[in-house]
């Protein structure tokens, strides 16, 4: 079927679906809820409270409750505001199908300065991180076009954040830096792994782990990440759940893009929250469209449940996991099929993570427990030929489990107009490793066999102080972080990983605020680095490091009244003690965007680099009818293997990237989106003929080799992409709602010519018997994908 055949089909069972449908007047609910002190816990009577953007709203009582009544159903924020505390915004809350329970914390303030504060960007309501932060709300991760309501896609619209067109996968390349150089918490809990099919010792795959429905609201750190979260050179991901309604139970059925997905909220008691959600793929039949021959096929799972003991006391359980499995197709229907299915092995994966965090709050003091367990089992197979009946045909045989206890302890105390945070981590981690794999190497195939299991401890120290005027005008933080490891000797002294951070605002006239940060962040190298053996040593142990970047940022951010804002921000990223591939002198940070396991090799922690641009970006926002934002990044990405060697371009310099992205909220609950992303062309290394067409290099990995003595000499041509989507909600008698979406990836069709590639044509060279004769196979990126979408409430 044509392209435009699907397309036309899709939009005749939309609007088919549409018109069986019975339309309602525009449904409305309540939202009520309680506001107390944040740090007495007592209730708060006579705040004011509305509806953002709305003529809505009411006082709380003398109990600190309040109803605001007849509210539309929608996406909506709420406003806080009293003399003698700081006015508050909340995050985004959907209304949907009930009404809505809403708990607010307010936190003292003598100064009124209701009008400076509602004005301030977003950004800044993270003292600690004045530059380098975006924050994601429910419209963005419901509504935004060509994303799937994955969360990592989300972000890639936003500055400083590059896509790839030459692959159906998420991974998250932020500044420059590379896809293993991020960290990622949902509600202080650190999940070391948010993708299916996730590239172990990096962090990006083809689709989120996550489901969308439970996301509250995303903080997402580029730069001045917070001195508790530790372990990231490029960008901390800060994710916190809804909470489950504590009135009534609903339930919620999505058919997405990729999966099927059930969720449930509500209480278990007066006390007690739940979030709970299972999906399931049909992935398989997504890549089948797309053309790809490996299917691949996952379920997932995940809850929350929060216990509420007291006003000063909560507990929140979470739990999170996926199982993956990757199957290649026995019958592609092209060459390029035929190419991919074989190299590509066949992935198995199981993840998980299970957390607690508790939380006493005593005043001014928030005291803060989290205790999590991390899991990971990677199995990943392959033959020549893909003849699995046969052994002496096996290349790769790879399984390896990564497991992660964790414990960290912080105390928030808040004093007048100083915040003090400090506190520790200790983690255990465990390591196993049993592969085989055939390489071709200095002109000979050689064989890994070895088997690995060990654990090592981490620690960490971290405090912070921010000052902040009375009149808001001046905002600054110092911190600082120590981490240390007993894996070695080089790793065991916290001094080594000393890492001072600063960071200030200034507001320079009304809605004009200038803001800079810098710091010394440092992040552990894979535990695939780690634990890799050769000759029944750990040979990377005598040389491995801490990873360390120096990173600085400025800029300014100008808001015309509460709807749009302007920002401008430089940064500079400089690297130090790369792990560097003793194989082929590439850095480890230059890999992890394919399917597999990066850092299983000999390396040496001798590479350095640096990456500097510019960031430009504007936004449009009117409360619940638009949101309009463009971003454009200028940038250079670099890397040499030590300080006597020339800097060389990094796998990740594509030098811009422009975004230009909207939604409107039309009357009778329709939406159109659309997203414009230009991003410049990606650097690549040229293949190496010669190498490639010998026998024996060939059958180890069916595919061809790069020339390194060429690495990223060869660019490719700039990629743009258009997505469309356009929403449809309808509210059935105030008790059920039926979401009705069409979305449209590269509805243009805009094509990327890749470099060619070079097979083999199973036959061996007449004139040179050591080779087989070879082929030049053309290759393209880029396909048009309409997907329809379908979310029920009740």
């Amino acid at each position: 079927m044509r392209n435009r055949d699907y397309i036309l089909l899709l939009f005749v069972f939309l609007f088919s679906l549409i018109s069986v449908c019975r339309s309602a007047a525009q449904a409305t609910y309540s939202i009520r809820g309680k506001v107390i002190d944040k740090s007495t816990r007592t209730p708060l009577p006579f705040i004011s409270i509305n509806v953002y953007g709305k003529a809505l709203g009411a006082y709380t009582d003398s109990a600190g409750n309040f109803s605001i009544s007849r509210v539309p159903s929608g996406i909506h924020r709420l406003q806080a505001t009293s003399l003698g505390y700081k006015p508050l915004i909340t995050p985004d809350y959907i209304l949907t199908a009930h009404d809505l329970y809403v708990n607010i914390d307010l936190e003292e303030n003598a100064f009124q300065l209701d009008e400076i504060l509602i004005s301030i960007p977003a950004s800044f309501l993270i003292a600690e991180s004045p530059v380098g932060v975006r924050t994601i709300g429910l419209q963005e991760i419901e509504k935004s076009p060509g994303a799937n309501r994955d969360i990592s896609r989300i972000v890639q619209s936003y500055p400083g954040v590059a896509f790839s067109p030459t692959s159906y996968r998420n991974d998250l390349i932020v500044r420059g830096g590379g896809p293993s150089e991020n960290r990622f918490y949902m509600d202080g809990i650190e999940i070391p792994n948010i993708n299916h099919f996730s590239t172990q010792g990096a962090s990006g795959g083809p689709v989120g782990l996550i489901n969308a429905d439970l996301i509250r609201e995303v903080n997402f750190f580029t730069s001045a990440f917070p001195s508790n979260k530790g372990n990231a050179l490029s960008s901390v991901m800060d994710i916190s759940l809804r909470d489950g309604s504590p009135q009534k139970q609903s339930f919620k059925a999505t058919v997405g893009a990729s999966e099927l997905s059930l969720a449930a909220n509500g209480y278990i008691d007066d006390k007690t929250t739940y979030l709970v959600s299972v999906r399931r793929s049909y992935l398989e039949f997504l890549f089948k469209a797309l053309g790809l021959p490996f299917l691949p096929t996952f379920t997932d799972a995940q809850f929350k449940v929060k216990r509420r003991f007291s006003e000063h006391h909560e507990l929140t359980l979470l739990g999170l996991g996926g199982i993956d499995d990757m199957n290649l197709s026995d019958s592609p229907k092209d060459e390029d099929a035929e190419y991919i299915v074989g190299f590509l092995p066949q992935i198995k994966q199981k993840t998980f993570t299970l957390g607690a965090a508790y939380k006493h709050y005593a005043g001014a003091h928030v005291q803060t427990v989290v205790v999590s367990y991390n899991f990971l089992n990677n199995t990943n197979t392959k033959y020549r030929n893909n003849a699995d009946t046969y052994p002496d045909s096996l290349t790769l045989r790879l399984g390896s489990t990564e497991q992660d206890t964790r414990l960290r302890m912080e105390d928030l105390y808040v004093a007048g107009n100083w915040e003090f945070n400090s506190g520790f981590s200790l983690d255990y981690s465990q390591y196993s490793n049993n592969t085989f794999q055939k390489l071709f190497l200095k002109q000979a195939i050689q064989e890994i066999n070895y088997q690995t299991s060990f654990g090592f401890l981490r620690w960490g120290l971290f405090s912070r102080a921010t000052y902040e005027a009375p009149d808001e005008q001046f905002i600054a933080t110092a911190s600082v972080r120590l981490d240390g490891t007993d894996y070695s000797n080089k790793m065991r002294n916290p001094l080594e990983q000393f890492s001072p951070r600063l960071s200030l605002s200034y507001r320079l006239v009304d809605n004009l605020y200038w803001s800079g940060a810098l710091g010394r962040y440092y992040q552990l190298p894979p535990s695939t680095a780690m634990g890799f053996k050769s000759g029944g040593q750990f040979i990377n142990k005598s040389d491995l490091r801490y990873m360390l970047s120096d990173q600085i940022s400025t800029g300014l951010t100008y808001s015309l009244g509460k709807q749009i804002e302007l920002s401008a921000e430089l940064f500079y990223k400089r690297y130090k003690r790369i792990p560097l591939s003793l194989n082929d002198s590439i850095p480890l940070t230059c890999k992890g965007n394919d399917y597999g396991v990066i850092g299983n090799e000999a390396l040496s922690s001798s590479a350095q680099g640096r990456s500097y641009g510019l960031e430009l970006l504007a936004e449009w926002r009117i409360p619940e009818k638009l949101m309009l934002s463009s971003s454009f990044t200028l940038f250079k990405s670099e890397y040499r293997n030590s300080t006597l060697d020339p800097y060389l371009v990094s796998s990740w310099d594509n030098r811009y990237i422009f975004n230009v992205r909207g939604t409107y909220n039309f009357s009778h609950n329709w939406s159109l989106g659309m997203k414009y992303s230009l991003i410049g062309g990606a650097p690549y290394t040229p293949y190496d003929l010669d190498k490639s067409s010998l026998i024996t290099a060939w059958d180890v990995q069916a595919r061809p080799y790069f020339d390194y003595s060429k690495f990223n000499t060869s660019r490719y041509n700039a990629f743009g992409q258009l997505d469309l989507r356009v929403d449809k909600t309808y509210y059935i008698r105030n008790r059920y709602m039926l979401g009705i979406y069409l979305d449209i990836q590269n509805i243009t069709n805009s094509k990327l010519l890749e470099q060619d590639v070079v097979i083999s044509t199973g036959s061996i060279n007449p004139t040179d018997n050591t080779r087989y004769v070879m082929k030049s196979l053309k290759r393209e990126s880029g396909t048009l994908l309409p997907t329809i979408g379908l979310t029920f409430e009740f």
